[in-house]
């Protein structure tokens, strides 16, 4: 059995629509979305509404600490457009149109941070699966599925603005973990909590792993854990005791997918 693995996918449609190419099933990790390009400020959703150079102050205080001054100047985006959620759900809309489109049959997939998992429904079809806090059969092995991202301690996200990441809190990704029993595969748009697969090594920070999915990790011992999320880890590898723990790659930028078999 072959299954093609992806993640960050932000807006690459051709390289997605090859990535189950030789495969037996295709699992995306989630951020379809590419809405902010960190490598060409032009691109990506904010480059194309506001342009490269408004998007290049953000990108340099989002590399810093995401604090208030990064607030306050998005906010000040938003604000100077007259429909902005408008302008928001019609650009997901059509990346959205663009990625599913091109999924293989079979994919299975679950969002991340920078998607909109309530529009997911939407784009599901014959052989196009989409799993969040859901447990898939994929050659006889259990797949288990939990999306987004952590919600960073004492932030509260504006619910109200023109678009909302999917962020979770702790206890919420462990809830949906648990509900998903015993797996051979977790999959999961974040990684645990290990401090080298968490670290970012262009941005210099960590990203925010979870304890919850490391416990369940140690507890459970499946074959692999797969997730993304983090663009360039200190180490894409990790052995938790029996578990195999994988970043399967910034896929917008690699166009390779990672490649499980058994």
């Amino acid at each position: 059995m072959r299954v093609h693995v992806v993640s960050d996918v932000h807006g690459n449609a051709e390289a997605l629509a090859r990535a189950g190419d030789g495969a037996d099933a295709l699992v995306v990790l989630g951020d379809l979305v590419d809405f902010v390009d960190y490598h060409d400020h032009g691109k990506g959703i904010l480059g194309q509404v506001f342009g490269a150079e408004k998007v290049e102050v953000f990108a340099r205080l989002r590399r810093g600490r995401f604090g208030a001054e990064t607030v306050r100047y998005m906010r000040s985006l938003w604000e100077s457009l007259d429909n902005a959620a408008d302008v928001v759900q019609e650009a997901i809309m059509e990346q959205y149109t663009a990625m599913f489109a091109v999924m293989s049959a079979p994919t299975y997939a679950t969002p991340g941070n920078v998607d909109s998992p309530e529009l997911w429904p939407l784009f599901a079809r014959d052989g196009v699966h989409v799993l969040d806090g859901q447990v898939a059969e994929i050659g006889g092995l259990r797949f288990g599925f939990a999306g987004g991202a952590l919600l960073h301690p004492g932030f509260v996200p504006n619910r109200r603005g023109p678009w909302r990441p999917y962020l979770r809190t702790e206890e919420e990704f462990g809830a949906a973990l648990a509900g998903l029993g015993e797996v051979d595969v977790l999959c999961t748009h974040v990684p645990p909590a290990v401090a080298e697969l968490t670290y970012d090594v262009v941005a210099r920070r960590p990203e925010l792993g979870s304890t919850s999915l490391l416990k369940v990790i140690e507890r459970d011992r499946p074959r692999w854990s797969v997730f993304g999320h983090v663009h360039q880890p200190m180490a894409r590898r990790a052995r938790v005791g029996w578990t195999e723990c994988v970043n399967v790659g910034h896929f917008q930028r690699t166009r390779t997918p990672h490649v499980l078999r058994w």
